[in-house]
């Protein structure tokens, strides 16, 4: 937690009358603060010497997400002293129904465009995910998404020759199912676990912290199946208001392997077995 949002440097926010800043929770990558004034109460992200264009990608992915579903409102976003930051409405947490939430995320996925990706790259830790709109699904999650993370792992000491003989068993797998099956392209959230989601206090689900661009909404469902805190109900009513192709359990293992192996990327070899049980079906 960086310690220089002294007077000076809140006084650059587009608020008036700031009575406290107290810092919060908000995850591993930014800073983040509650902002309260004498109106009403704010949610800040810092992201400390970075330009006000490292939170492009999250504004612009609120925003588009903000068509479908509930997310929190980008008020402003810029630099204050060298440090990025984006200013948000503060949502106060309630409980929900795991119904209205597949409801909500299946509505998202049935927001379309003709291509995948989005208008500007995400940075996670130290990986860059190249958005490069593309035409073809296969192109875009080999090249764009596949390669880049076994590049990464190979640079962090994370990869080996038995990984890699069957990461390309895998890829080649997934170009061959696709060549007969397209895709439409979905507006995703992109990192959907249960640590992104909550409900207002109208008891209406919010999706926060979004890593949006458009794909295969089998990877954002893949991601649900991860972590655990989706419900029967969440899928249920998804399946209702969107229903999936037959035979979804057998393509989530290479989505899985997405976000497994990222985080084999930025936590190290603890990911390490989860990424190999899946590779080892290929």
């Amino acid at each position: 937690m960086f310690n220089r949002l002294d007077s000076n440097w809140l006084s650059q926010l587009p608020l008036n009358h700031i009575q406290s800043a107290v810092a919060v929770s908000g995850g591993d990558i930014n800073d983040a603060y509650q902002i309260t004034t004498d109106l009403k109460k704010y949610f800040l992200k810092v992201q400390p010497h970075h330009p006000a264009s490292y939170f492009d990608h999250e504004e612009a992915g609120l925003t588009a997400l903000e068509a479908a579903v509930q997310v929190p409102h980008p008020i402003a976003k810029g630099q204050i002293n060298g440090d990025a930051y984006l200013l948000l409405n503060w949502v106060s947490s309630s409980n929900g129904s795991q119904s209205d939430l597949g409801t909500a995320v299946a509505r998202l996925h049935q927001t379309h465009r003709q291509q995948f990706g989005f208008d500007f790259n995400h940075q996670s830790g130290n990986l860059t995910k190249n958005n490069h709109w593309q035409s073809s699904w296969t192109l875009f999650y080999t090249e764009q998404r596949l390669d880049m993370l076994a590049q990464a792992a190979a640079q962090n000491h994370v990869w080996n020759t038995w990984r890699q003989t069957h990461f390309n068993q895998m890829r080649q797998a997934f170009i061959d199912y696709y060549a007969s099956h397209p895709v439409q392209p979905s507006l995703l959230h992109g990192d959907l676990w249960s640590g992104n989601y909550m409900f207002d206090q109208n008891h209406t689900p919010v999706l926060i912290d979004p890593d949006a661009f458009y794909g295969d909404r089998e990877l954002d469902l893949a991601m649900t199946t991860i972590f655990g805190g989706f419900d029967d109900h969440f899928y249920q009513a998804y399946q209702a208001q969107y229903p999936l192709t037959p035979g979804i359990n057998d393509r989530l293992p290479w989505y899985q392997f997405y976000y497994l192996c990222m985080h084999l990327n930025l936590f190290g070899e603890s990911y390490g077995g989860s990424v190999d049980r899946i590779l080892g079906r290929y």
